[in-house]
């Protein structure tokens, strides 16, 4: 009886190295996950409240009437002659976007806890998702701007244009920064009290409430080192056009704003997916 000594095919398995460790093509194969979930966070978020989207609204008009009074008539900072509600509006828009989704996203995996210790997916949706519904909120937002533009009589110029691109540039910076904060405060949950204070001192060093020209020029540059300078001063040169004096054109501010945006976010995607096969054990 002649014997078969044919070996069958053996298959190594070794983990992957470099870019295809990241393995960002499940983002797209779940691609409906991330949209449900974001259509869940916006749910859930004003479910059950009396004023629902008229939240939106409010606050940034709240926080105009304060620093309106603070800082455009007492203290009466510079403004390059634009009337200051709108010079804070059209600055402060694309922060609240970019605090309110960092915030979301840096308690994103805990508050889906139950979801991560069940199923697999790609964990890194649920950031993701968090960041992508507050989009709707800054389109809502948006028309507090739009009121004021047509009260000071602000006509629109080609600038404008360029608006989606800083929004862009919101989007990254929160979502590099959500998921290295989100990833950490899987196993260290001193990370809900340190979002808030990081957000109320990262405002203050970015030029929202103020501009970029309070600041001696030899020292400029250190600005460009916080990313969301180049999108708060890049949204005021969008929107107010011609009024600014170049000090508030995007230039070396804003590509020093880029380069370190996409450090953050390259970084963060590493630091995400080489610390999420823990998720489901830790949290």
């Amino acid at each position: 009886m002649a014997v078969n000594h044919t070996q069958s095919p053996v298959t190594y398995l070794r983990p992957a190295k470099g870019l295809a460790a990241l393995n960002l093509r499940d983002l797209w194969e779940y691609r409906e996950l991330t949209l449900f979930l974001t259509w869940r966070d916006l749910k859930v978020r004003y479910k059950q409240t009396l004023l629902g989207f008229s939240w939106v609204i409010l606050q940034p008009v709240i926080n105009l009437v304060v620093f309106n009074i603070l800082f455009g008539n007492l203290l009466n900072v510079p403004t390059d002659n634009i009337p200051y509600p709108i010079f804070f509006v059209s600055a402060y828009l694309p922060w609240e976007y970019f605090s309110g989704s960092l915030t979301r996203s840096s308690s994103s995996l805990v508050g889906s806890a139950n979801l991560i210790s069940k199923i697999y997916f790609p964990r890194m949706v649920i950031p993701i998702s968090s960041v992508l519904s507050r989009l709707v909120d800054f389109a809502v937002s948006f028309i507090v701007l739009i009121v004021l533009m047509v009260i000071y009589k602000i006509v629109p110029t080609f600038n404008l244009l360029f608006l989606p691109l800083f929004l862009l540039l919101a989007m990254i910076t929160a979502l590099g920064v959500g998921l290295w904060l989100s990833a950490l405060n899987v196993r260290f949950r001193d990370i809900n009290y340190l979002v808030p204070f990081l957000v109320q001192i990262w405002m203050f060093v970015t030029p929202v409430i103020y501009g970029s020209s309070l600041i001696p020029e030899q020292f400029r540059f250190i600005l460009g080192l916080n990313p969301m300078t180049g999108v708060v001063e890049g949204f005021r040169w969008a929107i107010l056009g011609g009024q600014l004096s170049t000090a508030y054109h995007p230039g070396p501010l804003f590509i020093i704003s880029i380069v370190i945006t996409l450090i953050i976010l390259v970084t963060g995607i590493f630091f995400f997916r080489n610390t999420e096969r823990t998720f489901a054990d830790v949290i």
